[in-house]
């Protein structure tokens, strides 16, 4: 539609005189777009800038074997005004980047199962709250030995206990150690650490306007509140959110929407009610955590996090002010190596001492060896709530950058470095470490799957029964809710799920298991599949459906892949059986005939 040039220029001109409402609007509508559209397209230039001078440092990064946070944060560092001032847009990204914390958080939330945490034992809550009350007490003496006031102190030194959790599952799945001992413990006290950070959060936003006397207060209404959250979260996981997800669930796409819609809104509530987005947003997701369909949530919101986490790593270094962080290199050089060798030591005790190895203790002490993103949102959230100052941040900052760049070459070539610090760390281990050797029966003791079945429609189901009778272990995987719900109810095992996602297979009990079966019938998909597999590392034997194995895109059998043919075989089956009902009738007809007649 053309604007009249009287609109365009302001005047209206050519309006009617009874119409002044309509002409004021118009006029407004006319001075919104004039000022509106320039910035809206230097901003779509900014964020295409940012994205591509993201992928170019992420690059690097990657071949450097460096975190992407890093990188990320030297791309808001250079595009921020220390350097060449190319970010302008700072509300919009902020958003983003505040919708990226708050997927972060959720995603956390819903892989908290209290199942887990129990399965591991008391290793996990012990080291994890060892190792918190170590890192507080001695970061706090340290930080506040340093010169810095005793609030900064406090706030720096719950910072440096917080370890990134998804760095270290990052890397130990990218080294095939997610599930090994080590691994299994430290994603058991990073999860106490995941806790522990939203409850310190809650405290310190609580600490809003409060002085000294009236520190049971506080407490008091924390404790309130997060009765009353509890006490919430309970009748909705009891009552409202399973009947809600079984019926959103019929539509993955919807699945997601309404995932990123309840941990958007219970975040903006937990702000509403005194909380943080960030503890909102994490009780959102454990609130999901004990449905069928978590798995298949968390698949599909890692990309969604990750990219939303680029614009808040970017916003964090597009805000950083070297001015404050010239005088933070001495501060930051100390409290690293307080990070790199005291969490560490510390978790090495605390597992030496209830009865493990000192090469798991070693294994899973280096995986605290860094703080977190975490770390730099509680701080932020201190310059927020005016308890910190800009100085904080920079220097939290500073040591992270130090510690994460460090503790991921530590971890990456962990076998390497334990060989060379073996022999003084025998002081860390009992003469008979008699839970790890409690742990190791256990583990030969426990039941895998025999067999993982993707697709659970009327073939997949059917083989899976035919498996069980004959005393095989099944695991089930279908993207159908109804078909799910219905297959656990008459027994079977079956988790909700798209094969074709890598981080679905990435989250699979796949170690140690011998045989894959894909009844999915189209090739395309199997071959999503057979590539989620390869890269997942599994070495196993796997078997696919084919219906017509000269259709053009065929999946080809070799070594370790092998063609299931249903109508082929079911036809071969049929034949064999009518043939043997045949032969048995022609004989029962000449018995018939050879008997005499009376």
């Amino acid at each position: 539609m053309r604007i009249p040039e009287s609109f365009r220029d302001g005047t209206g001109a050519d309006c009617s005189a009874g119409q002044p409402a309509v002409v004021e609007v118009g006029h407004g509508i006319i001075r919104l777009l004039q000022k509106r559209i320039e910035p809206m397209e230097n901003h779509f230039s900014e964020f295409a800038l940012l994205l591509g001078l993201s992928a170019v440092v992420g690059a690097i990064a990657i071949r450097l074997r460096q975190p992407l946070l890093v990188a990320y944060i030297l791309v808001g560092i250079l595009a921020g005004p220390a350097a060449f001032g190319l970010v302008q847009a700072h509300g919009q990204i902020d958003l983003l980047a505040q919708i990226g914390v708050t997927v972060l958080l959720f995603v956390v939330g819903l892989k908290l199962d209290l199942h887990h945490v129990r399965h591991i034992g008391p290793v996990a809550l012990a080291t994890g709250l060892g190792q918190l009350a170590f890192t507080i007490l001695f970061g706090f003496i340290l930080t506040y030995a340093l010169g810095k006031d005793w609030l900064t102190a406090l706030y720096i030194a719950v910072a440096l206990t917080f370890s990134s959790t998804i760095i270290i599952v990052k890397l130990l799945s990218d080294k095939r150690e997610l599930d090994s001992l080590h691994g299994r413990i430290a994603v058991g006290f990073l999860i106490v650490q995941d806790i522990a950070v939203v409850v310190a959060m809650m405290a310190m936003s609580a600490l809003r306007g409060a002085d000294a006397s009236q520190g049971w207060e506080v407490a008091a209404s924390i404790l309130a509140r997060l009765g009353g959250a509890a006490l919430l979260i309970f009748l909705l996981m009891r009552y409202v959110l399973p009947r809600v997800v079984d019926t959103l669930a019929r539509s993955q796409e919807l699945l997601l929407i309404f995932a990123i819609a309840w941990g958007v809104t219970l975040a903006a509530l937990g702000e509403w009610i005194g909380f943080s987005k960030e503890a909102g947003a994490f009780l959102a997701g454990f609130s999901l955590a004990s449905t069928a369909y978590r798995e298949a949530i968390n698949a599909r919101l890692t990309s969604i996090r990750d990219f939303l986490l680029l614009f808040f790593f970017i916003d964090l270094g597009a805000k950083l002010e070297f001015s404050t962080l010239g005088g933070e290199v001495v501060p930051s050089i100390v409290l690293a190596l307080f990070v790199l060798i005291g969490n560490p030591l510390i978790v090495l005790a605390i597992m030496g001492y209830m009865g493990y190895r000192k090469r798991t203790g070693f294994l899973a002490g280096l995986t605290v060896a860094q703080i977190s993103e975490f770390s730099i949102v509680f701080v932020a959230m201190g310059i927020t709530l005016g308890h910190v100052g800009m100085e904080a941040l920079g220097l939290t900052t500073l040591v992270g950058l130090i510690t994460i760049t460090l503790s991921t070459y530590m971890i990456l070539y962990s076998q390497p470095l334990y060989e060379r610090l073996a022999p003084w760390l025998g002081w860390f281990e009992r003469a008979r470490p008699y839970r790890e050797l409690a742990v190791e029966r256990q583990r030969h003791a426990e039941e895998r799957p025999d067999v993982v079945v993707f697709g659970m429609g009327r073939y997949g189901s059917r083989l899976s029964r035919k498996l069980r009778e004959s005393g095989i272990s099944v695991l089930g995987v279908d993207f159908d809710p109804e078909v799910v719900r219905a297959l656990r109810h008459r027994g079977f095992n079956v988790l909700y799920g798209d094969g074709e996602s890598p981080d679905l297979v990435d989250s699979l009990p796949l170690n140690g298991v011998p045989w894959v079966v894909s009844s999915i019938p189209d090739a395309q998909s199997n071959r999503a599949l057979l590539h989620a597999l390869e890269q997942r590392g599994y070495a196993g034997q796997v078997a696919v459906v084919s219906h017509d194995p000269r259709a053009p895109g065929a999946l080809h059998p070799g070594s370790n892949l092998h063609l299931l043919h249903p109508y082929d075989d079911a036809a071969d089956f049929a034949a064999l059986d009518l043939a043997a009902r045949i032969a048995s009738s022609e004989l029962a007809g000449r018995g018939a005939d050879d008997t005499p007649h009376s």
